[in-house]
């Protein structure tokens, strides 16, 4: 193997152009321990080994994940399709009881998150997330059962703790297959199957709310679909997800060689590291762990109004049940559109958050709009603030969740943080559920109004948070004597994140 190093200074970029030789890849060269101020090395394998690797990758796990998370949405968002269907009449619910039954989910979806989370880790992504896709995927399906309140109150319960760790879960599996400049993209490939399984719902609701003359309730019936289908597709994911790239049967012996080397020095600080609960919690030191998660409780109650409430928000343009369901489609649809061209975008210029503060800006400005104008008098401009709503939600979940997993090398503190991040995000559906009462229907100008500040708040936190990285690597620039790039430093010697004089945020 003949290695190629090339040193430079000031804002140059240095790297190593690895040839192969007998198979080999650059996994065996020793980094070095420490950087001077003169010269950097960083590793750079050869790049059409590395693209091959990609598409290997992206064709053998991005769509079983992406089908996996279309039916982990279908199955906690069928709620509002089966309201516009009479489930509320149908199991006789009192005053708020639907928006309690909606509250009661996110309780364990929070406290269980973490626990699953140090699970998946401790036993592998690859064996614990089928299991909790068969465990919603049952809840689904016994709520065909459901004939009170009661009995759908405990199904929620056990629907939020089964589903509680499935997204950071997959967003730590992904960081061990992917460099974190690739990262963004193929996990809003992945996050976009949510925005189809919304538009899907809606189509299938369309199609099943029109069955009369069977002993079964329609929404049964979509509960019963969705549920079968989540079951059966879990059976299939337990025997077909690798555990990591070491054990994948599809990738030979030098594959599984440049796939460990690229995590090493882009990803992770210890690839495929023991747990270890007392280190992991460590992450809670560092103060920008706090400035995340403030900003996903700006984005969950965006997130949650337009997955929990939107079939009611397009149903004040004054539609039937059947057409209010139709015209969910198309704003869920261009809400993927919108998520893969931000998070292509943000990969491409290595950018996180201003992408996630124009995100969070296009929510304020849909739902601004639909509160402030006469619905029914300016249907066209309504039904466009859906859209506005819709592409301002997805992209900041995404490209959040890979910003902060993109700044924490060490992996157990990136699974503990994401495990916490993403259930609180999810938790504001406590806020959702309750601001949008039967009180204020069918306007929801509180909500309307309540929703928008939290968009407005939230592109605040990430513009403030971004601007302060830009100046702390500047100022660590200033210490060490010259620029250093984010790709001259592998990620190994980033364990410990920002006490590290050579770690620079990923902006």
């Amino acid at each position: 193997m003949s290695v190629n190093k090339v040193s430079s200074s000031g804002s140059e970029s240095p790297r190593i152009d690895a040839g192969m030789k007998n198979g080999g890849y650059v996994s065996d060269v020793e980094p070095q321990t420490h950087l001077d101020s003169a010269a950097e090395v960083a590793y750079v394998v050869d790049h059409h080994a590395e693209r091959a690797l990609c598409r290997k990758f992206d064709f053998r796990l991005l769509p079983v994940l992406a089908i996996m998370y279309l039916f982990n949405a279908l199955d906690k968002g069928n709620l509002g399709n089966a309201k516009t269907a009479h489930l509320e009449d149908n199991l006789g619910f009192k005053k708020n009881q639907y928006n309690i039954i909606l509250s009661v989910f996110y309780v364990p979806y929070v406290l269980f998150a973490p626990v699953l989370g140090m699970l998946g880790k401790k036993y592998g992504p690859a064996r614990v997330l089928p299991l909790m896709m068969a465990g919603f995927g049952s809840m689904t399906i016994l709520t065909v059962a459901a004939t009170n309140f009661g009995g759908m109150m405990a199904l929620r319960w056990f629907l939020g703790m089964a589903e509680s760790a499935f997204f950071p879960l997959v967003i730590y599996y992904l960081t061990t297959f992917y460099r974190r400049g690739e990262l963004a993209r193929r996990l809003a490939i992945f996050y976009a199957a949510s925005n189809i399984a919304n538009a899907f719902s809606g189509l299938l609701a369309y199609g099943v709310f029109r069955i009369d003359g069977t002993p079964l309730y329609p929404w049964r019936y979509l509960f019963l679909i969705e549920g079968s289908l989540t079951f059966l597709f879990a059976i299939f994911v337990w025997f077909y997800l690798p555990k990591n790239a070491a054990e994948a049967k599809f990738l030979n012996e030098d594959e599984k060689k440049l796939a460990h080397h690229r995590i090493q020095v882009d990803s992770s600080s210890v690839v495929n590291e023991k747990f270890n609960f007392k280190d992991s919690m460590k992450i809670f030191r560092q103060p920008s762990a706090y400035a995340f998660l403030a900003i996903e409780i700006c984005l969950g109650v965006p997130l949650q109004s337009v997955s929990l409430f939107l079939p009611q928000i397009v149903g004040r343009l004054g539609y039937s049940a059947v057409k209010t369901n139709l015209y969910t489609v198309a704003p869920n649809i261009t809400g993927a559109v919108m998520l893969l061209i931000l998070a292509f975008s943000s990969d491409y210029t290595r950018r996180r958050g201003p992408f996630i503060v124009l995100g969070f800006l296009f929510t304020f400005i849909g739902f601004i709009i639909y509160a402030s104008i006469d619905v029914l008098h300016q249907k066209h401009i309504a039904y466009f603030a859906t859209f506005m709503m819709c592409w301002g939600t997805s992209a900041p979940s995404v490209l959040l969740s890979t910003w902060y997993n993109n700044n924490t090398p060490n992996e157990g503190r990136r699974i503990v943080l994401t495990s916490v991040g993403v259930p609180l995000a999810n938790v504001m559906g406590l806020v959702s559920s309750n601001i949008f009462t039967p009180q204020s229907a069918p306007n929801y100008i509180p909500a309307l109004a309540t929703t928008a500040a939290f968009g407005a708040t939230g592109a605040l936190c990430a513009g403030l948070l971004s601007v302060y990285m830009v100046v702390d690597n500047k100022r660590r620039d200033r210490k060490l004597g010259r620029k250093l790039n984010i790709q001259e430093v592998p990620t190994e010697l980033l364990r410990d994140g920002p006490s590290v004089p050579e770690f620079r945020w990923f902006l």
